[in-house]
């Protein structure tokens, strides 16, 4: 799937996920981890990878094979360099009621695997759910 960088497509990401997480036999809180995982991997290229460019394309593919349901996003981006990541103090965060900044936490949480590529101009985010 190609889309377009923009939050107007987030439904859109969720649900092409979605469906595909349920055909290979994900139950419905399997499937709401993977969908915000997404969520949250697509927003960040968004914001971060293209800042806001929405003329950019992210592209989503969908692999499987017998236990695992791989999600990779890929876009042309401003790389993410995982070493350079500090993970934030979550109670903290709340209790100041600041918003952003848990996404890669949530997507490591919410998924089996993660990754992070570059692929020569190409980054990916793969992102691996396990049955």
């Amino acid at each position: 799937m190609l889309v377009q960088a923009s939050t107007k497509h987030l439904a859109e990401v969720r649900d092409f996920v979605a469906t595909h997480a349920f055909d290979f036999g994900f139950g419905k809180n399997d499937v709401d981890d993977i969908r915000l995982a997404v969520d949250e991997a697509y927003t960040n290229i968004i914001k971060h990878a293209y800042q806001y460019d929405d003329s950019r394309y992210v592209e989503i593919v969908l692999r499987l094979n017998s236990d695992k349901f791989i999600i990779s996003l890929l876009d042309n981006g401003q790389t993410f360099d995982p070493s350079d990541y500090t993970e934030p103090d979550v109670e903290q965060q709340i209790k100041e009621k600041k918003r952003g900044g848990v996404g890669v936490y949530l997507i490591r949480k919410l998924m089996d695997n993660v990754e992070y590529r570059k692929q020569g101009p190409r980054n990916e985010i793969r992102m691996i759910k396990k049955r």
